[in-house]
């Protein structure tokens, strides 16, 4: 059973250093309100500290850092701030690529990237291309991107592949499912940490965190700094990790 084999696979890894940690990045704009600034301070503020993200997952070797960027119900707040979240997003990139190359970092983007507009797509596609071969962090974006969304998009795969006759139906295990989600390529998830207070997964991974070790913090994201992101580590160390095995 898969259950059977993915507990004897990670069993070895219980009690010890995450691999693979993805974080919703939630309270940019409610940090901005506290201090009276409209929302794009907030979010500017939020790209400092996955700057700082970045370098602690660098400093402890973290294998794998997911963090949740925009989801596709972001698109229903206000265009002018849709619209700066993605000059952010372009910048990030096109600032950060030197530091890319120099710290071996490999850059993914997991999400519906067909409706950000052709410079971001086209920023997005050269730093996956140039960053390919790095085989230090691998930071993964997620960004247009949803749980039920990655499913769906994963069903329509395995439908294509049972018409065509590449696929039959009785041979669909959960294993063959993982293969067509968005993290196909990626390690299970550790850990998930929640910034902001909320304690709910907001349509994050649903398939992927469904063993995962969930951390909720008050902190607000742009205050997550290297010592919130060791007590979620801490935390997550001390936690024996069953898989539903027992």
């Amino acid at each position: 059973m898969q259950y059977k084999s993915l507990f004897k696979k990670y069993k070895k890894y219980q009690n010890h250093y995450p691999r693979h940690i993805a974080i919703i990045m939630d309270g940019n704009r409610r940090w901005a309100k506290k201090k009276g600034k409209i929302c794009i301070i907030g979010h500017r503020a939020g790209f400092e500290a996955l700057k700082k993200a970045i370098k602690f997952a660098l400093l402890k070797n973290l294998e794998i850092l997911t963090v949740y960027a925009f989801s596709r119900e972001n698109w229903n707040r206000s265009l002018f701030e849709v619209e700066y979240l993605m000059e952010l997003f372009s910048f990030l990139l096109e600032s950060e690529m030197n530091n890319f190359k120099k710290y071996n970092i490999r850059f993914k983007v997991m999400g519906d990237v067909k409706l950000f507009n052709k410079k971001l797509q086209n920023i997005i596609y050269q730093a996956e291309k140039i960053t390919l071969n790095n085989n230090g962090l691998i930071l993964n974006i997620a960004a247009n991107y949803g749980g039920r969304w990655d499913i769906i998009q994963s069903v329509k795969k395995i439908i294509n592949k049972v018409q065509k006759g590449v696929l039959q139906i009785n041979k669909i295990k959960e294993d063959t499912f993982s293969q067509y989600l968005s993290t196909n390529e990626l390690l299970p998830v550790d850990l998930v940490i929640r910034t902001g207070g909320e304690k709910r997964i907001s349509n994050f991974l649903l398939w992927q965190i469904a063993y995962s070790e969930l951390y909720f913090t008050d902190i607000l994201w742009p205050d997550f700094d290297q010592n919130v992101f060791q007590d979620a580590i801490d935390s997550f160390k001390l936690r024996e990790r069953r898989f539903g095995g027992f």
